[in-house]
């Protein structure tokens, strides 16, 4: 199965040539790199987080196979849909879809079900592809879309994925895909994000869960976030460092009215 671009031409440029030129702009040559078991990064139109991903994406050391785990916005398919083999189409080509780590995953997670009706419309993944294409020509990948903010589902999610990462052949990272405080003023946005990044730096997705709901804070992907900080967790990981932190006003020159973004790595 073949997943054709959904947003080109709306989050990033359906032009390659102008598409690698964008992506190339926002990667930034850093000195050494990070060993991360798992990253954050934001997944709006690039002119907005695009500088946030790309920080995130130079500043850790890249393997070749990749579990992409973000929200679903648009409420379709399965509450934890797995896209099934085949490819992922760009402007930037096709990504292929790392079948190995599907089976894997299937294997270790029963509530994980086979289901492109839940990614065919959905930006959050789509948005990260483009910038492992340019830093990684051949990476192979599986994309989650989480529907469930239930944290014994994510918790079972979570465990699997640490599963996954110990028993897979080759080094595998964990990427959690999530914008930050929604339409809120900048001073707020901060504020509020502050409570869910200090949660996220602790390794503590009880915590964050906890946070974002008794607040009310926007983070549109804090479930899956929550399942990787759990995976993190049973891998080991102690601590979370905030890498870049930015919101829309900082682009738009309005910062009445702003959508924020982190990005960050788990080493």
């Amino acid at each position: 199965m073949i997943r054709e671009a959904a947003v080109a031409g709306q989050f990033y440029s359906a032009d390659s040539a102008i598409l690698r030129k964008t992506v190339e702009s926002y990667i930034c040559q850093s000195g050494s790199q990070l060993k991360a078991k798992a990253i954050l990064v934001p997944h709006a139109g690039y002119i907005y987080s695009g500088a946030v991903a790309g920080a995130v994406y130079s500043t850790i050391e890249l393997p070749k196979r990749f579990v992409i785990l973000g929200p679903n916005h648009t409420g379709w398919g399965s509450s934890l849909a797995l896209y099934p083999e085949g490819g992922w189409q760009t402007p930037l080509g096709t990504a292929p879809i790392d079948a190995q780590l599907n089976r894997l995953l299937i294997e270790e997670c029963s509530g994980l079900r086979e289901d492109g009706l839940a990614h065919r419309q959905e930006h959050c993944l789509e948005v990260q592809i483009p910038f492992l294409q340019a830093l990684i020509p051949d990476f192979e990948f599986s994309a989650i879309c989480v529907g469930t903010a239930d944290y014994a589902a994510l918790d079972a999610l979570g465990r699997a994925l640490a599963r996954v990462v110990r028993s897979a052949s080759e080094p595998v990272l964990l990427v959690a895909s999530s914008d930050m405080t929604h339409f809120q003023p900048s001073a707020v946005a901060a504020k509020w994000d502050e409570l869910a990044i200090g949660r996220m730096r602790a390794v503590d997705p009880e915590g964050l869960h906890r946070i974002v709901n008794e607040k009310a804070i926007s983070m549109c992907g804090f479930a899956p976030v929550v399942a990787v900080l759990i995976a993190c967790r049973d891998l080991g990981v102690s601590t979370g460092k905030l890498i870049r932190y930015a919101n829309s006003g900082e682009v738009s020159g309005d910062s009445r009215r702003v959508v924020a973004y982190a990005g960050m790595a788990f080493c």
